[in-house]
């Protein structure tokens, strides 16, 4: 089981890069917020609108790492030790597929909880009353807080040990592979947070907080799915893209079935 002190190691790893430049660092910045920019466009949330919404991607952002530091590595090291304590490592090798489900579940317990908190907080402010679009927008933003936030963290482990991503295409889709997975990743943090926020306006929080939990443990079990079934690093990225894609094609789904219900609305009670 980790000690606090080495919780805080790896909180601290997030935020330490000895031996990466800052040009790297800043590199490794910049992708992140560009590969936001591109998931956050479908969705247009109201950024230069309602500046309150940056405040909510930067609390998202902080509350889901200390989530992941302080309760999803507990949780998961907890449940590791137990699973070791009941059965030998040759049986939980061999149904690898089973036991990891539980830690890959409370990935997406703990870090779409940890999100949902400022969406929450400005439900409750609001009276508990907001309507679906303003929901998927929020969720968005808090979704993008953290996957900005985790983008940057995987990026500049990559630029420290791979080196720049222009330069890895030398080596076709194996030299990107991992940048392409954080550019869909990105997008999945944002469209998975927007579906729980659209949950909360219509009142069924604790439903698609759920879904939105387990489509989280979901994307995170394609690892599993690799080293059981030795899969190549184009599969687990074509899996991952395709979640993504899917999850966030059901948002957009939703947000331009919301906006056309807006206008008819609007247009009765013009004729009205």
């Amino acid at each position: 089981m980790p000690t606090f002190a080495d919780l805080v190691e790896i909180l601290k790893s997030w935020f330490s890069y000895p031996g990466l430049p800052g040009d790297y660092i800043l590199i490794g910045i910049v992708l992140a917020i560009a590969f936001s920019a591109i998931w956050l466009l479908g969705h247009w949330p109201p950024l230069f609108k309602k500046h309150w919404l940056w405040a909510v991607a930067a609390v998202s952002a902080f509350l889901t790492l200390l989530a992941f530091v302080f309760v999803q590595v507990p949780l998961q090291s907890w449940i590791q030790v137990l699973m070791e304590g009941t059965w030998d490592v040759w049986t939980l090798s061999d149904w690898l597929l089973l036991t990891m489900i539980p830690l890959v579940l409370v990935s997406g317990l703990v870090q779409e909880g940890a999100k949902m908190v400022p969406v929450v907080f400005w439900w409750l402010k609001s009276g508990r009353n907001i309507n679906p679009r303003t929901g998927l927008a929020i969720g968005a933003i808090a979704g993008a807080g953290f996957g900005i936030f985790e983008a940057v963290w995987i990026h500049n482990q990559l630029l420290l040990y791979l080196g720049l991503p222009w330069d890895a295409v030398e080596y076709g889709f194996e030299g990107i592979a991992r940048y392409w997975e954080s550019f869909f990743t990105v997008g999945f943090h944002i469209a998975a947070t927007a579906l729980a926020g659209y949950g909360l306006a219509r009142g069924k929080g604790w439903q698609f907080y759920l879904i939105v939990a387990v489509l989280h443990a979901l994307i995170n079990y394609a690892v599993v799915l690799q080293v059981q079934f030795d899969l190549a690093d184009v599969q687990m990225e074509t899996y991952v893209a395709v979640l993504a894609v899917l999850v966030t094609a059901a948002v957009l789904l939703l947000r331009w079935r919301k906006a056309k219900e807006e206008e008819v609305v609007e247009r009765v009670e013009i004729d009205t």
